[in-house]
């Protein structure tokens, strides 16, 4: 018998709370419509790719005094993408809900992620199985992946395993890019009559997957609560210590919603947020400046200790660095093949032909960045062929540039302080951790919320569940169409369609949160300790949920 931890013998016995309308019976509710939809931008070409399943309505879901019998269903789900907490509750409120409808359906699970639906690789989920995954962090009961759902190749082996297993809905959780295959694979079926509904779920700790419908993505509140407890502990060491400077970087790539919401959890000494230095054209000059001036001030003060905060995307947010990364995804496709850099015997002569390559004002950039984060941009690319930006030590890049400035400062006579830096990357450490009781709740709605939408024929959706910092029992249980939420971007050199990321609004609530205190954080040590997440307890501590979304929410609330 596999051995368990007292708290996972504890949170194994947690029974997830529900919207109200959801927990009175999958078989007592009643679907109610609102207007056609459009996608947020793009709409003349998302509508050409997508005419079987565009301008759908967005669904919400009320109680009947009726109740209606549930036909047999075999349902299949895919866990897709990076891992976040919760993920095992959007399958095992999706299992319940099932089974709730009709004792004789069944949920496969396909193994691996995408690739799993393609080969025919699956396990059928039982009572048993389901039990011991209840709110657990990981993907680990059936695996994940990112192999992309995008050709008709793909689309008739999905079809063929889904016939084969007389599956007629599949469920596909994960991020952006995963729900867009899940709009492509639900526009593909309903296109060749195969009869097979596409719902999605949604999953991101970056949290870029939200709008007025999609509150927050699962993972979120979890992951941002795990790196807290490990920023207040280091800044309770700093200022136990206070001889060390930590620069953490910390996930998200593509949006700074991470580390923003972990600043307003801890109160860092500095802050960046990626779309504040692209909007300002901050340089990497500027940066180190700002920082430095920081460090030297505190140093004047008697305090060579600090905090600083940095998310893992800001590199590509610096334009002179973007322009340089965009640059090098362009021309590395044909340098992979190139046998005059793959046949290079050194890596300063790869190097030299990548600056070769590149135009001018780029290379100029590329020739100024230390040797170690110039092999770092040539590392292996991601599935999207992109330069793969968490491999690219950013806090170390800083950490060397403010050295020299304050070597600089120093032989000028303006600066007698002591810089020790240290370096952290918090990733892989808040993405499997124990689903707080927030996102136990709300992914196992999800899941629920998933089955509710199969029940009544709909595709090409999205699980959504809102009104988020209300008891559990009031939140809104629905879908939104995934093709409301598309636009067109460049991908692979192509325009395709894609989920628009939610970036940081700088003129919103969360953000200027943080810049109306960034000054005082800098030269006051107002640190905060969150501690660890805490599952048992009075529901001020143990369901609270993020910062962002309650400012978030109460501004929505405001405008109403």
């Amino acid at each position: 018998m596999k051995k368990l931890s007292p708290l996972q013998i504890e949170r194994l016995k947690y029974q997830p709370k529900l919207p109200s309308s959801l927990a009175k019976g999958i078989n007592s509710l009643e679907l109610i419509e609102g207007a056609p939809t459009q996608s947020v931008r793009d709409q003349a070409q998302i509508h050409e790719l997508f005419k079987n399943t565009y301008g759908k309505p967005v669904v919400t879901f009320k109680n009947s005094i009726k109740t209606s019998a549930s036909t047999v269903r075999n349902v299949g789900v895919i866990l897709s993408g990076g891992q976040a907490p919760g993920g095992h509750n959007v399958i095992a409120g999706l299992y319940d809900a099932l089974k709730q409808a009709n004792s004789a359906n069944k949920l496969y699970g396909f193994l691996g992620g995408p690739s799993g639906i393609i080969d025919g690789k699956y396990v059928e989920f039982t009572d048993e199985f389901i039990n011991d995954y209840r709110n657990t962090g990981g993907f680990d009961i059936i695996g994940s992946g990112r192999t992309k759902l995008e050709t008709e190749e793909q689309f008739q082996k999905s079809l063929e395993v889904c016939k084969k297993l007389n599956i007629s809905a599949v469920v596909i959780i994960g991020g952006d890019d995963s729900n867009t295959n899940a709009a492509l694979l639900a526009e593909w079926f309903v296109k060749n009559n195969a009869g097979i509904q596409v719902i999605g779920c949604p999953k991101t700790i970056d949290g870029d997957l939200k709008n007025e419908q999609i509150e927050i993505s699962f993972g979120f509140d979890t992951a941002t609560k795990t790196y807290a407890e490990l920023i207040g502990n280091i800044q309770r060491d700093a200022n136990s210590a206070k001889k060390y400077w930590h620069f953490i970087k910390i996930m998200g790539r593509s949006a700074s919603h991470v580390a923003l919401e972990a600043a307003l959890q801890t109160q860092p000494n500095i802050t960046l947020i990626s779309e504040e230095v692209e909007q300002k054209k901050m340089s990497l000059e500027s940066i180190v400046n700002y920082m430095t001036d920081i460090i030297v001030k505190r140093s004047n003060m008697g305090k060579n200790f600090g905090i600083a905060v940095i998310p893992e995307g800001l590199i590509e947010f610096i334009p002179e660095m973007k322009s340089m990364i965009a640059n090098l995804n362009d021309i590395m496709a044909s340098l992979e093949t190139d046998p005059s850099f793959v046949n290079a015997t050194t890596i300063r002569e790869k190097f030299d032909i990548v600056e070769n390559r590149l135009d001018p004002a780029n290379a100029k950039v590329y020739n100024s960045l230390p040797a170690l984060i110039k092999g770092q941009l040539l590392a292996d690319r991601d599935p999207h062929g992109n330069v793969q930006v968490s491999k690219i030590e950013t806090e170390k890049l800083l950490i060397e540039m403010i050295q020299t400035k304050l070597d600089e400062i120093k032989s000028q006579g303006e600066y007698i302080g002591k810089f020790s830096p240290q370096s952290h990357f918090f990733g892989y450490e808040g993405r499997c951790a124990f689903p707080s009781n927030f996102d136990a709740d709300y992914c196992y709605s999800l899941g629920f919320n998933a089955f509710a939408l199969i029940n009544f024929g709909l595709t090409g959706y999205l699980s959504s569940v809102r009104n988020l910092t209300a008891p559990a029992a009031e939140w809104v249980a629905g879908g939104v169409p995934l093709t409301m939420m598309m636009n067109m971007e460049k991908r692979h050199g192509e325009m395709k369609p894609v989920i628009q990321k939610a970036l940081v609004e700088l003129n919103g609530p969360v953000f200027k949160q943080l810049e109306q205190n960034r000054e005082d954080w800098a030269m006051n040590d107002r640190y905060l300790f969150p501690g660890a997440i805490q599952y048992f307890g009075p529901s001020c501590v143990c369901d609270v949920t993020t910062c962002t979304l309650q400012l978030e929410r109460a501004k929505s609330l405001a405008s109403v």
